[in-house]
């Protein structure tokens, strides 16, 4: 069945669509303009790359934006149309606009899940993280499950521990949402295990989401199960009786094994680092995919 709907995406769109969607597919297969955007807005989006090439020779001002200050390469980024977003930025166009919401291209980049736009936009100049009254791309990009996206902003100097007012940290996001690809590779890469939102750990959110996947992977890079949040309650606290968080929980109360115990110490001791210097202790292979979990 297909239905006219009103889409209002505030954290990537900053402006209402009007359009009708495929109920089957929950994707919109059409969407008309509305007076303040260009056809360079909608060429854009599209992925319309002719049209675009058309437009900015006919004279059309790159930077144009909307109302709401949208872009073409706002636009671009959020289809994932790399040649678009690449046509725009060689023309000129403002890499770090930012729309009335805090939205950046690169935010919408990470959004769509494009790595191909993620790497296009930091060529360009693209500021990896932004102050922090502005959207976070790899916040963004780990809500929605991008891992990829999510790497490249690591490799590029974000903090992996960056805690969003409202959010977190990347690691505490990748919890709430249950994107356990996204946990496993924060955590190797050196995610603080215990930084989530205020008191609120990471812990706490996989248990709340009754993940007993991402409970697994926390606790086994060393997570713990005594620290209380606002409410004063720890991970165990908040398990459902008899489910699969709780008899993980359960699992890993009491001492950790010596084996364990020195494992954690000495990726504490190596740091963020550690997954790429690990090498240089000169280990037994064993006890390095040990140290590295694998």
């Amino acid at each position: 069945p297909i239905r006219c709907i009103t889409l209002r995406e505030k954290n990537c769109w900053g402006h209402i669509r009007i359009g009708l969607m495929d109920m089957s597919k929950a994707k919109p297969v059409f969407a008309c303009s509305w007076a303040d955007r260009s056809p360079l807005h909608e060429a854009a989006f599209q992925g319309r790359l002719l049209s675009l090439k058309t437009l900015i020779a006919q004279g059309f001002n790159v930077n144009i934006v909307t109302i709401d200050r949208v872009s073409a390469l706002h636009e671009a980024c959020l289809g994932g149309h790399v040649a678009c977003a690449k046509v725009l930025l060689e023309n000129g166009t403002q890499v770090n606009a930012v729309t009335v919401d805090g939205i950046t291209p690169l935010f919408n980049a990470c959004c769509s899940g494009s790595a191909a736009c993620v790497n296009m936009l930091l060529e360009f100049g693209a500021m990896p993280q932004l102050e922090n009254h502005l959207a976070s791309p790899i916040h963004e990009a780990v809500k929605r499950g991008h891992r990829e996206c999510m790497e490249i902003l690591i490799a590029n100097d974000v903090d992996i521990d960056l805690e969003d007012s409202q959010h977190g940290t990347p690691l505490y996001v990748a919890c709430m949402y249950q994107r356990t690809d996204c946990v496993k590779k924060l955590l190797e890469l050196g995610a603080s295990v215990d930084l989530g939102k205020r008191l609120d750990t990471p812990l706490h959110a996989a248990v709340r989401k009754s993940s007993a996947e991402a409970v697994n992977l926390l606790t086994d890079y060393g997570a713990s199960l005594t620290r209380r949040n606002a409410e004063f309650k720890c991970a165990l606290d908040l398990a459902a009786s008899n489910s699969k968080v709780e008899q993980a929980l359960l699992l890993r109360e009491g001492p950790a094994s010596l084996a364990q115990l020195c494992r954690l110490c000495i990726r504490k001791c190596l740091g963020r680092s550690c997954l790429y210097v690990v090498h240089k202790l000169n280990l037994p292979e064993p006890l390095e995919k040990f140290l590295l979990y694998r």
